[in-house]
C-alpha cells in the first residue's frame, strides 16, 4: 500500500515484512496461506520490526496490515497448539516467548493504526486492540472463538476489549464467541471507522499521512496521557505525563509551530 519505492524487508523467514515511505512505516504479517496466522517466530519478527521503527526518526506513524484480501491476522497459528500450547505449562511458556513482541506493541510510543481487511480473529483481534486506531473494509469481520476452543482470553486482552466496548458488548463476544461484521464493529466502538474496501487504502494512508505531519512530541504527549489515564488513579505515572509536556513546551517544534502558524505556511517539525 506504500509506494513502489519504499523498499521492503523480510523478517521471520518472510512471514513479517516492514517497509516506509514518508514518516509512515509499513508492518505486513505475510502468512497469507494461513490467513496470515501469527506464528511464535512471527511474534518475534513484529518485535523486531518495531524495535527498529522505535529508534527510527523518519518513521512518525505505524501501519499494520495482513497480506492479501482474506485476513488481517486470523487469530494464532492452530498447527502450533499441538507441540506449543498443550498443556498450562506448555501455554505459559508460549506466553512468555509471545509475550516480548506483544509488549513492545503494547509499549510502543509512537501511533499504531490497524489496517483491516477479512477476518480478524481471536488472537488477531487482541493484536488489532492493541493499536491506536482501527480501520476496517465493509468485509471485515471480527470475534474471539476462545469459548469454541476452551481457551481463557488473556486478561490484559479482555481488558482492552471492555475500555472499547463496555462490559455488555464484551460478554456477548466473549461468551457467544460469534463473528460481528464491521458495522457492528464500528456500531459498539470496536472499531474507529468502516469504509468500503476498494477505499481503504486511501483512508488508512490519509490518517496516517496527517499523522506524520504533526508534531511527533505532542502526538507522542498525546499517546503517553491516553494510556497513563486509561489505568486506574493509583496506577497513572503523572509525573511522566508532565515530563512529556514540559518536553513539547520547551522544544524546537514548539517555536516552529507558533512561527509557521504566524508566517502562514506548513510546520516542519523535527521532533525535538
Amino acid at each position: 500500500m506504500l509506494p513502489d519505492r519504499a523498499e521492503t524487508r523480510a523478517f521471520a523467514n518472510g512471514k513479517m515484512l516492514a517497509a516506509k515511505d514518508d514518516g509512515v512505516g509499513l508492518i505486513t504479517f505475510n502468512q497469507p496461506e494461513k490467513r496470515n496466522a501469527i506464528s511464535m517466530e512471527m511474534w518475534t519478527g513484529l518485535g523486531d520490526i518495531l524495535d527498529e521503527f522505535s529508534e527510527d526518526s523518519g518513521v512518525s506513524v505505524v501501519i499494520l496490515t495482513g497480506a492479501g484480501d482474506k485476513a488481517f491476522v486470523s487469530g494464532a497459528d492452530i498447527s502450533q497448539f499441538e507441540k506449543n500450547r498443550n498443556s498450562a505449562d506448555a501455554q505459559a511458556e508460549y506466553d512468555r516467548a509471545n509475550s516480548i513482541g506483544r509488549n513492545k506493541l503494547i509499549d510502543f510510543k509512537k501511533p499504531v493504526i490497524a489496517r483491516i481487511q477479512g477476518f480478524c480473529m481471536g488472537g488477531g483481534l487482541a493484536i488489532a486492540m492493541a493499536t491506536d486506531i482501527r480501520i476496517a473494509s465493509a468485509d471485515s469481520q471480527f470475534g474471539i472463538p476462545a469459548a469454541r476452543l476452551s481457551i481463557a482470553y488473556a486478561p490484559d486482552a479482555v481488558r482492552r476489549l471492555i475500555d472499547l466496548v463496555g462490559p455488555a458488548h464484551a460478554r456477548m463476544i466473549l461468551y457467544t464467541a460469534k463473528r460481528i461484521d464491521a458495522a457492528e464493529a464500528e456500531r459498539i466502538g470496536l472499531i474507529n471507522r468502516m469504509t468500503a474496501k476498494e477505499a481503504l487504502n486511501d483512508v488508512v494512508l490519509d490518517i496516517a499521512r496527517s499523522i506524520a505531519d504533526n508534531a511527533p512530541l505532542s502526538v507522542a504527549a498525546s499517546k503517553l496521557t491516553i494510556n497513563e489515564m486509561l489505568k486506574d488513579g493509583s496506577q497513572r505515572d503523572m509525573a511522566a505525563i508532565q515530563l512529556a509536556v514540559d518536553g513539547c513546551f520547551n522544544s524546537a517544534d514548539y517555536k516552529e509551530g507558533r512561527t509557521a502558524f504566524m508566517e502562514k505556511r506548513a510546520p516542519k517539525f523535527v521532533g525535538r
